[in-house]
């Protein structure tokens, strides 16, 4: 079986090299989306896909789009069986998935129909799922709307961030994938259509999205906070010091905890230290982070925090 990969994060990479260990076929091809500045420094660097394709000496092909006649003769000159899609960041015409002679299959974090376009993993934690998952489906026109081909649930668990799931989709992706392309070959797929009316969409993070409301309960908060780690980081605007000139602080995962005592601060309110955590007050409980950083400054603990900035570590408010 020849296979063209497409694919371009870390998240695709971990998927083409599931494919490489895979016995059954051969990467003849590996597209990814073109070379870009990236970073302060703002220097031209490979995608991790490109990276692990020039290191296992794959051809490497970066088309901007595949409008030209070109391009589409370009791949079909690889004569792949099969293309494998992740996250590549480009949309495919009919034209290129009429090419295989399998088509085209797609591997989705998610547990489709739910959670259909970019930010499936992230928008499933926000909204407090408990369970998420791997879909392998075949390509259409539509955005994530193909065929289920196969499909294996993930459980979220409570102190799963985006990083963490990220991670354990990526290899369940890979595993996934490879099963699918052994049962394409056995001739053992049953391809079942998506059912329309429980569709969701996921759209792509802003920087907007990580900005906390401790008007809402504590759990809500979490799942915000665990949704939009490491990107794009959640954080609030905080005036402790000057409020005509709020800072900006970025808060790392923590968990929910109780209020002690009669008083109930309000929300937003830093309150100290408490488990060795920065307690800010929700609507309903305290917040509890280990970790946060204030704008144009390092990551630093709780404590340190309240040291530099409140000038205290016993809570207070509570």
């Amino acid at each position: 079986m020849r296979i063209v990969f497409m694919g371009t994060p870390d998240f695709a990479a971990t998927i083409l090299e599931a494919l490489l260990r895979f016995g059954g076929g051969e990467v003849v091809g590996v597209y990814t989306q073109p070379d870009r500045p990236a970073g302060r420094g703002k220097k031209v660097r490979f995608s991790p896909v490109k990276n692990l394709a020039v290191a296992r000496r794959l051809p490497v092909f970066q088309p901007v789009n595949f409008k030209s006649q070109e391009t589409l003769d370009e791949l079909a000159s690889l004569e792949p069986d099969v293309c494998v899609v992740a996250a590549y960041g480009l949309i495919l015409p009919q034209s290129v998935l009429d090419i295989p002679r399998h088509g085209c299959l797609n591997a989705h974090a998610s547990l489709l129909p739910k959670y259909r376009g970019a930010a499936p993993i992230q928008r499933a934690i926000i909204d407090g799922e408990r369970v998420t998952g791997m879909t392998i489906m075949q390509m259409n026109a539509g955005m994530d709307t193909g065929d289920i081909l196969l499909q294996r649930a993930l459980g979220i668990g409570i102190d799963d961030t985006a990083a963490t799931l990220h991670d354990e989709l990526a290899m369940m992706g890979g595993d996934l994938m490879v099963e699918t392309l052994s049962k394409l070959k056995e001739g053992g797929l049953t391809p079942i259509p998506q059912d329309e009316p429980k569709a969701t969409y996921a759209p792509k993070l802003t920087k907007k999205d990580g900005e906390v409301d401790w008007n809402q309960p504590a759990e809500t908060i979490h799942n915000l906070i665990r949704g939009v780690h490491p990107w794009p980081g959640a954080y609030f605007m905080w005036g402790g010091i000057d409020p005509e000139n709020p800072i900006r602080l970025t808060v790392l995962p923590g968990t929910p905890g109780p209020f002690h005592g009669e008083q109930r601060p309000e929300p937003g309110a830093i309150v100290g230290l408490v488990d060795d955590k920065l307690a800010v007050a929700c609507a309903d409980r305290l917040y509890l982070t280990p970790n946060l950083c204030p704008e144009g400054r390092c990551l630093m603990d709780a404590k340190a925090f309240c040291n530099g900035y409140l000038n205290r570590c016993a809570p207070s408010g509570l």
